[in-house]
């Protein structure tokens, strides 16, 4: 069966929270996951490395981030340090495909490293016995997960504050760590499923409250024009 990837819409100007370096190489690149999902990444490369096989190491997170901020300059900066680097957007999330949009799985954003490691392990200038990963925040735990499951990963990091599967199952700082809280949960979430079908989309979780407008127009007397990359 051919694989058969989206048409993604990618940004051809640089659109980082960060600068660009000028010792790296910077492409868009596009791969796809065994879920049918079409990723966009971003493909950091130190310049002058010609006709060799380097290190590669995938780089995603935080949690409803996007390759435009944090992932992308941990990519960078690897980059600057001799490695081959990738930040993706996960599935569901920024210039990446999927349906339906900004959620989160942890089987499919699992996958999602293993798809960027069949990805790297491909590629002529990457030596495909050489490849880490490298999971920020609340992507930490799903690199550890890959990393569990895909032996082609031969190093790990999860640069984490906290453990997001304990969260999930006590929440922040255990607050909820009884059966009937974790119960309470799981019937609020399939309640939600159902008026979800029932009214044909998807509610949002929710995120930030809407001040940050307010705040950048004060920063921005301050400090200057202040740039940001939104999830969405």
């Amino acid at each position: 069966m051919t694989m058969k990837m989206e048409k993604l819409h990618l940004t051809s100007e640089w659109d980082k929270t960060f600068p660009k370096s000028d010792t790296v190489d910077h492409e868009k690149i596009e791969f796809i996951n065994r879920y049918g999902v079409t990723l966009a990444a971003d493909l950091y490369r130190p310049k002058g490395a010609v006709d060799e096989k380097l290190t590669a190491i995938v780089v995603s997170g935080p949690f409803g981030a996007v390759k435009e901020q944090s992932s992308g300059l941990y990519a960078q900066e690897l980059a600057e340090r001799g490695f081959l680097t990738i930040a993706f957007d996960p599935s569901f999330t920024g210039e990446s495909g999927g349906f339906p949009r900004n959620v989160a799985s942890l089987d499919i954003n699992t996958e999602d490293f293993s798809a960027a490691v069949d990805y790297l392990s491909t590629r002529a200038d990457v030596d495909p016995e050489r490849v880490g990963i490298l999971g920020i925040c609340g992507w930490g735990g799903m690199a550890v997960n890959a990393a569990a499951n895909d032996p082609r990963i031969k190093a790990t990091v999860a640069s984490t504050m906290y453990d997001i599967s304990r969260v999930n199952a006590n929440g922040y700082f255990d607050a909820d760590d009884s059966k009937e809280a974790r119960n309470a949960v799981r019937r609020q979430l399939c309640a939600q499923r159902t008026k979800d079908y029932k009214e044909g989309e998807y509610a949002l979780a929710g995120g930030l409250p809407d001040v940050l407008r307010k705040m950048r127009r004060s920063m921005s007397k301050i400090t200057g024009p202040i740039v940001t990359s939104s999830p969405t």
